[in-house]
């Protein structure tokens, strides 16, 4: 009778574990960190797709709400934002973006009639702090641009030297993906990723091209496709492309020291008039209200922003040389 006993708790110990191992796995296989991480793959993948008859995976939603994605749908465009939103790394919907746009909004439309400003003024505001998030998300993207032009050479190395021991370039790439960081290793294992499912390796690469925006990874991309058509040392070709990138970025470089200077006086004469205006509204908000009340003040702000913006252009053009 005791032997039964021991046997019952035993086997009931045993189901008990293999329950929790069951739950677990379960859980780990729909919420864990390779489910997540093939997610945002497959994800990226389908806002790269050039061609959509060639796709194998779904569509990116645009919003949870099935409403709201047919909604969204309807916007000419819309995928262009949703692009803009993967190539800056971050993980926003449209429907989260347009959110955060709003809010953004209105918490500038707040602070300025908190302010006292006029309407008009307060408007205006509003309109601009809804330009905030999507500066960001532009930013971020250039950002993200630059990180993956710096870890190009690198990667393009890798891929030769594993060619010049034998491997085929489908294996090049998965080593990248594998071996390099993040943000280029993701992209490439994209890549790896597509060529498995069936996607030939010139759509491949291209929807690599519209993914990332790169001058640098053109170069890449389109020697990758013409030696395929016409044959030769894939290896000695991207060598050569290593070699050219890593000198262009060199003379960037320099470029971006010398025009430092220029850069700055361009920051601190755009930001230093809205900095002093809202020191001014703060100590002495009568000393301003001129420029809101009198018929010349409006006239005189709205040629000081248009002779300012004409400055910010004309600086952004002496300080920006293409490489």
């Amino acid at each position: 009778m005791d032997y039964l006993f021991y046997l019952f708790v035993v086997l009931g110990f045993l189901a008990v574990v293999l329950m929790l191992e069951g739950m677990y796995m379960a859980w780990n296989a729909y919420r864990g960190a390779d489910a997540k991480r093939i997610e945002r793959r497959l994800q990226a993948m389908s806002a790269g797709a050039g061609n959509q008859n060639a796709s194998l995976v779904k569509q990116r939603l645009l919003a949870k709400s099935p409403g709201m994605e047919k909604f969204l749908l309807q916007i000419p465009r819309i995928h262009q934002l949703d692009r803009l939103l993967l190539q800056s790394g971050s993980n926003l919907s449209v429907a989260g973006f347009i959110g955060l746009t709003l809010l953004s909004a209105i918490v500038g439309g707040a602070l300025a009639f908190m302010l006292g400003l006029p309407l008009f003024t307060v408007f205006a505001i509003a309109v601009v702090s809804s330009f905030l998030p999507f500066l960001y998300m532009q930013s971020a993207k250039h950002n993200r641009m630059i990180v993956i032009e710096r870890q190009l050479p690198d990667a393009l190395d890798l891929m030769g030297r594993a060619m010049k021991a034998g491997h085929a370039f489908p294996s090049a790439l998965q080593m990248v993906g594998s071996e390099m960081p993040d943000p280029i290793a993701s992209e490439f294992r994209i890549v790896f990723d597509e060529v498995n499912y069936g996607i030939s390796v010139q759509e491949a690469l291209t929807n690599l091209a519209i993914r990332v925006p790169s001058t640098d990874l053109s170069y890449f991309v389109i020697a990758v496709l013409i030696q395929r058509e016409t044959g030769g040392n894939l290896a000695e070709l991207l060598g050569n492309i290593t070699s050219l990138i890593r000198a262009r970025l060199k003379l960037l470089g320099t470029v971006r020291v010398l025009s430092a200077e220029g850069r700055l006086s361009a920051w601190i004469l755009t930001l230093l008039p809205f900095a002093l205006a809202f020191v001014l509204q703060l100590i002495n908000p009568k000393f301003l209200g001129v420029l809101w009340t009198d018929p010349i003040g409006l006239k005189m702000v709205g040629i000081a922003l248009c002779m300012m913006i004409i400055g910010i252009f004309t600086m952004w053009r002496i300080i920006k040389i293409r490489v």
